[in-house]
């Protein structure tokens, strides 16, 4: 899982800053993909998306036989790589169960993701219809609301547009979750589904899809939209990108060429680590009305990730947050999706037992995400010191005291979920200090990444570890130092002195300069402010002004009313503050302004503010050596 929280979603805790100022005033693993033939007890599911009413889809289920009077079926409370319990049941609606004859049969609903089926011996199908997660969302963010997350969650846009988060759709049978599954999806001829699955019907309308068991078919989200896909290879490896643009604004051709350069480069920083013939990336584009998605990041599957982000984005943009948020998916093949817990090996959809080892999971996969850019020459060294001091001061707001394997094991209950992005900030720094204490013992020749491909051998998809074992494992095939590292700063609830690491590496403390936002003094204090009786976005009447303000002569007081031909007010200033962050030093601006109680327009070039921040750089030339290999293997 990513939720957007590196660039992007930094200026968009900018934005969320900006409303609240204004508000006073007016984002596993499964076996072989594929399996050939329909055992004879199997669970058969159909989805009709041809016959979509009411925005709701019916889905069928052929159960296998049973002999017991009484059976459960379950939907998902929470699924692997969420770590948020988002009772997928609440979607559903209208459960009905059949005999043979088509007669119903009693069934009752336990809980908001359980129902308990009456003579089950006779049971020959169940139906229900689903309604979509996108429709619901707010937009509140991730833990602040009961929206799914985006990219877990599902869309049903009949005849345009269905995200099949499978999980989203069908459940289990308690009891029968190793059942093998044949799922069949009906579909307008216009639409096309893409997945890592591969379809054994030749039919225009109609895919066929087998899967060995629950667990596995949840893993594998199928994205039906116009076709608009493209496919490449890294090495042995198929890669498939289909995109869903609401405009058409862009393109499965117009990302790949970025992606894969991205995703060769990390296979050549992975090296023999290595999990599947095919991986398909889906993403979807949210047009941010009020039915769409509106949570931005990426959930990891062993084959496959869901990509959800807004298409009011510029290219450029959306091709870095690209690089980082499939990258970081991609990583998840490593760890949890190779090595993992026995709490992910034996995933329970109902009562989920969380692992101690996000640190890991999510952490070492956002590590890698940023390391293998600048390994692979993606991004500079400088780039890569302010990335990790950026997510210095983002972990620094939050608990650093909180031990990170304890907060891990209770994410999902407070005040430990309150926590859970942490995982992406402190998670990657634990990480990366793992990373320097191999470096620093080894003299170079080792790194994390070494360790990782270690414990991909001595576990692997089928091997889980128990949580409890880890930290020694991890001891055994490193140094005593790293250890005691884990002990301390990770099990423990120490603080991580993150510049004792830093100097071990020969880079050290340094003020650093960092591009800012027109609209946001020092990240905190906008501004701009509401008038609200017209809605109008003013700039606020004492506050000094920034160079972008000044060099376009703007001034106290000004009523802003649109940038570049596009109005502007409260009811779309979001809006204006996604278009800013696509403005770039030297771009022509026009600015419609009212001064005075008269409009006039305001025409000049972009210049972004800059502003000064803590950070690091490398100044110990007597660690180079050691330095090369930490940042470029």
């Amino acid at each position: 899982m990513y939720i957007l929280s590196t660039y992007w979603q930094y200026n968009l805790d900018k934005m969320k800053k900006i409303m609240l100022s204004l508000a006073f005033v007016g984002f596993l693993w499964s076996c072989s993909p594929t399996q050939t033939t329909t055992k004879q007890n199997d669970v058969a599911v159909t989805i009709d998306l041809i016959n979509v009413k009411d925005d709701k889809v019916l889905v069928t289920v052929t159960p296998p036989t049973f002999t017991t009077e009484t059976v459960t079926y379950h939907f998902p409370k929470t699924v692997p790589g969420t770590y948020s319990e988002d009772d997928y049941g609440r979607f559903v609606e209208n459960v009905k169960a059949f005999d043979a004859k088509g007669n119903t049969l009693k069934i009752a609903k336990i809980d908001e993701n359980s129902y308990s089926i009456s003579n089950a011996t006779k049971l020959a199908k169940i139906t229900y219809l689903v309604n979509d997660t996108f429709d619901t969302e707010g937009g509140a963010g991730f833990g602040e609301s009961e929206d799914v997350f985006s990219p877990a969650g599902t869309n049903i846009n009949a005849g345009t547009n269905f995200m099949l988060n499978t999980h989203g759709f069908i459940g289990y049978f308690k009891g029968k979750e190793e059942t093998p599954y044949k799922l069949t999806v009906t579909h307008p001829e216009t639409l096309m589904g893409v997945s890592a699955m591969t379809d054994s019907d030749t039919s225009a309308t109609s895919d066929v899809f087998y899967m060995p068991k629950y667990a596995s078919l949840v893993e594998m989200p199928i994205m039906y939209s116009k076709p608009d896909f493209t496919s490449f290879m890294v090495d042995d490896m198929e890669i498939i990108i289909s995109v869903y643009s609401p405009t058409g604004k862009y393109t499965a051709k117009q990302i790949t060429p970025n992606m894969e350069t991205m995703m060769k480069a990390q296979k050549r920083f992975l090296g023999p680590i290595n999990s599947t013939k095919k991986y398909a990336i889906l993403l979807y584009l949210s047009d941010m009305k009020a039915k769409d998605a509106k949570g931005f990041g990426a959930l990891e599957h062993p084959t496959s990730t869901t990509v959800v982000m807004p298409e009011m984005m510029g290219l450029e943009m959306l091709q870095e947050q690209l690089k980082d948020v499939v990258s970081h998916e991609f990583f998840h093949i490593v760890t949890p999706l190779t090595i993992h817990s026995n709490e992910i090996q034996y995933f329970d959809f109902n009562n989920p037992q969380m692992s101690e080892h996000l640190w890991m999971y999510e952490g070492v996969t956002e590590y890698f995400a940023n390391l293998f850019q600048v390994n692979q020459g993606l991004i500079d060294e400088k780039e890569f010191f302010e990335r990790m001091a950026g997510k210095i001061a983002q972990s620094r707001q939050m608990n650093d005291n909180m031990s990170f394997t304890k907060m891990s094991k209770n994410v999902l209950n407070p005040p430990y979920k309150d926590q859970y992005l942490n995982v992406y900030q402190k998670g990657a720094l634990i990480a990366m200090c793992v990373d320097i204490l191999i470096r620093e013992n080894s003299n170079g020749q080792k790194g994390i990444l070494n360790l990782m491909q270690e414990l991909s051998k001595e576990y692997g998809t089928a091997k889980a570890f128990k949580d409890e074992e880890l930290f020694d494992k991890i001891t055994a095939l490193t140094y005593p130092a790293v250890g005691e590292f884990l002990k301390t700063h990770v099990a423990g609830e120490t603080p991580i002195p993150y510049e004792q690491y830093f100097a071990k590496m020969g880079v050290t403390e340094a003020t650093i300069e960092v591009a800012g936002n027109p609209f946001l003094k020092g990240q905190r204090e906008p501004y701009i402010t509401v008038n609200p009786s017209t809605k109008e976005i003013m700039i606020l009447p004492e506050i000094e002004l920034n160079v972008f303000m000044t060099t376009l002569g703007l001034k106290n007081n000004d009523t802003l009313l649109a940038f570049n031909d596009k109005s502007y007010n409260l009811d779309n200033i979001y809006d204006l503050i996604m278009a800013s962050m696509n403005w770039k030093d030297g771009d022509a601006i026009t600015v419609k302004i009212k001064r005075d109680g008269k409009e006039q327009m305001v025409k000049g070039k972009v210049v972004m503010p800059k502003e000064k921040q803590d950070g690091y750089q490398s100044t110990d030339a007597t660690k180079k050596a050691v330095r090369e290999a930490w940042l470029r293997g």
